[in-house]
């Protein structure tokens, strides 16, 4: 049955109107979530991999397979790139190596109950960075999240200790991070999502075959544990998650989304509860829900959200 002309009007209206305001804010926020869900449940796989397979091989394998399923949907924005839009991907695909790489080599030298702390403190660096850099201004609420989050990771890690060494070698790597993700915001919005995302995944790539060359990591992957994690973690944490977490950081601001990327260290706990039978106990499970707490403070629309909720829930 055919609608009216008036009927056609009016579903054109409806298709027209723009949506809630609070629904485009927490659109971003919420891929940003699902990304850290993904990168979170790989820690388990990561982990039974790299006990068979060199670390700086396995990564190396990793960013190349995410290189690869960018490509076919890539080449044509990277080729249509200016030259600063290239420098800048793959720029920020040498933080990331090198974040990588600093995080793998503080953590043979110190706990990890340290790294995932020393790591978390990016949260703190990233807003300082993007201020100093690039001017952006953060909101009070937002450094009222980031030292929620801090306190949650705290309480989920516990006190860092360990050699002093490699403490600093993590250190280093948590500012690289805050780099990477202040860069990010920075370039995201000015050139396409993809050509960025190739681009870092290729300078990553590169820049660990070369250390696996160098430390005689060179090595053919084999089994199904080893090519289950290299699939997992090269197509859907990195070449999907980095995609996603690109296209969002054209969309909040590098606070927000460092507070947001904190959320990897309670679902990794998560699923290591889950998956691999390990044991949290009530202090981690505090430490998640302070997080949490954090993120809700620092991101306005996802309180809206929450507080009409709740709201519904009492009324009805």
């Amino acid at each position: 049955m055919r609608s009216s002309p008036r009927e056609r009007r009016e579903s054109g209206r409806a298709r027209d109107r723009p949506r809630p305001r609070c629904v485009i804010r927490v659109a971003p926020l919420a891929a940003l979530v699902g990304v850290t869900a993904i990168w979170g449940v790989t820690f388990v796989q990561v982990q039974d991999a790299i006990a068979l397979y060199p670390l700086f091989a396995f990564l190396a394998v990793r960013f190349a397979i995410s290189a690869l399923a960018l490509a076919p949907f890539a080449w044509r924005a990277v080729l249509a790139l200016p030259r600063a839009g290239l420098v800048a991907g793959l720029g920020v695909g040498l933080l990331l190596a090198g974040a990588y790489g600093f995080q793998t080599a503080g953590l043979d030298r110190t706990t990890v109950a340290s790294t995932g702390f020393i790591t978390g403190l990016y949260v703190v660096f990233t807003p300082l960075l993007a201020l100093r850099l690039f001017g952006t201004r953060v909101p009070g609420v937002a450094w009222v999240g980031v030292v929620l989050a801090v306190v949650g990771l705290l309480l989920l890690n516990g006190v860092p200790g360990g050699s002093a060494l490699g403490n600093v070698l993590v250190l280093v790597n948590a500012v690289l991070q805050s780099f990477q993700i202040a860069a990010m915001e920075r370039f995201a919005p000015r050139y396409d999502p993809r050509a960025l995302t190739f681009l870092q995944m290729s300078a990553s790539s590169v820049a660990f075959a070369i250390l696996a060359v160098a430390l005689g990591q060179v090595e053919v992957p084999h089994g199904s544990t080893v090519w289950g994690a290299l699939l997992v973690t090269g197509i859907f944490a990195g070449a999907l998650g980095y995609l996603i977490a690109t296209w969002v950081q054209a969309r909040t601001t590098a606070a927000r989304a460092a507070l947001a990327f904190t959320l990897e260290a309670p679902f990794a706990a998560l699923f290591g509860v889950l998956l691999a039978d390990e044991v949290l106990g009530w202090v981690g499970w505090a430490g998640c829900a302070v997080m949490l707490a954090g993120i809700v403070l620092a991101e306005p629309a996802a309180a809206d959200v929450l507080r009409r909720v709740v709201g519904r829930r009492t009324s009805s």
